[in-house]
C-alpha cells in the first residue's frame, strides 16, 4: 500500500481543525496523515466564513495538489472536487473498508499485510480483487502469487459477500433421435451442453415440452452470457448429430 498519496489523487478525508486561514483534514486511507486546505481551496469565490462550508469531524473528499514527504505536508483541495467524483470516492473508499474486513475473515492476520499488497499490486484494489474473486474463482489470485489455500478462502469469502450485477439469458434447443436409443442419445446430448463451465456463468437446462429444451444462463455480463449459451447448445447438436439424430437451436421460442 502507497504510504503518500500522488498529485491529483481523490481522498477521503476527516476535518480536525478550521482555521481563519484554512482547515486541516487527516487522510483516512494514508495513515490519518493531516492536510491542509487553503481558504481560497474551500469554495469558488469568497469566502468570508470556512465554517458555512466545512466543520470538525465531517467527512470529506479532497483533490491533492502537492505532496512533500521530507516535510510531511500535503496540500488539498476541497473545491476541485464535484459531487460526482465525491460519490464515485465514498463508494470506492467504502468497498475498500469492506475488502480489508473481509481479508481478515478469510486470511491469518500476520499474512494480512503482505497478501494485501500482492493484491493491491495486481489488482489496483482490494475490492476489485474480490470482485475478480467471485466471478472466476480463485484462479486469478493464484495467478497474482496469493498461495492456493489462501486464495480459495477469499474466494469464498468473495462469494459470499459481493453480489454481481448479472444478465439472464435464453435459448431453445430442439432435440430429436429416431434411433432404438434416442432418449439415451438426447440424455447424452443434454449432459454435453449442461457440461459448459465459463468462469462466472451458470447454467441451467430444462424440458420444455417434446422436443424442445430450454437452456438459461445468467453470468456477470451479455458477453460470457452469449459465449456460454452458444458453447452449450452446440455441444449438444453435436452430440445428436453423432449418434444420428437431429438439433437445432432457437434464441427465442417459437
Amino acid at each position: 500500500m502507497r504510504e503518500w498519496p500522488s498529485q491529483g489523487d481523490l481522498v477521503v478525508c476527516t476535518v480536525t481543525k478550521v482555521m481563519d486561514f484554512g482547515v486541516f483534514a487527516e487522510l483516512d486511507e494514508y495513515g490519518r496523515k493531516e492536510g491542509l486546505i487553503h481558504i481560497s481551496e474551500v469554495a469558488s469565490g469568497w469566502v468570508k466564513h470556512i465554517r458555512d462550508y466545512l466543520r470538525e469531524g465531517q467527512k470529506i473528499v479532497c483533490k491533492v495538489l502537492a505532496v512533500n514527504p521530507k516535510r510531511g505536508h500535503i496540500d488539498l483541495s476541497y473545491k476541485d472536487v464535484n459531487e460526482h467524483q465525491r460519490r464515485e470516492k465514498i463508494q470506492e473508499w467504502k468497498g475498500e473498508l469492506r475488502a480489508e474486513k473481509w481479508l481478515s475473515f478469510a486470511v491469518a492476520d500476520d499474512l494480512e499485510e503482505q497478501i494485501a499488497e500482492t493484491l493491491i499490486d495486481s489488482f489496483g484494489s482490494l475490492y476489485t480483487a474480490f470482485e475478480e474473486a467471485a466471478i472466476y474463482g480463485a484462479s486469478p489470485l493464484i495467478d497474482a502469487g496469493i498461495e492456493e489455500k489462501y486464495a480459495r478462502r477469499i474466494a469464498e469469502v468473495a462469494v459470499e459477500n459481493i453480489k454481481l450485477p448479472s444478465v439472464d439469458i435464453t435459448g431453445f434447443l430442439d432435440l430429436t433421435c429416431p434411433a432404438p436409443d434416442g432418449v439415451d442419445v438426447i440424455k447424452r446430448s443434454l449432459a454435453a451442453a449442461a457440461s459448459v463451465e465459463e468462469n462466472g456463468a451458470k447454467l441451467t437446462i430444462s424440458y420444455v415440452g417434446a422436443p424442445r429444451y430450454r437452456i438459461r444462463v445468467i453470468a456477470p455480463d451479455y458477453k460470457l452470457a452469449e459465449k456460454a449459451l452458444k458453447e452449450s447448445a452446440r455441444r449438444a447438436i453435436d452430440e445428436i448429430h453423432r449418434s444420428g439424430g437431429t438439433g437445432a437451436f432457437h434464441r427465442h421460442e417459437e
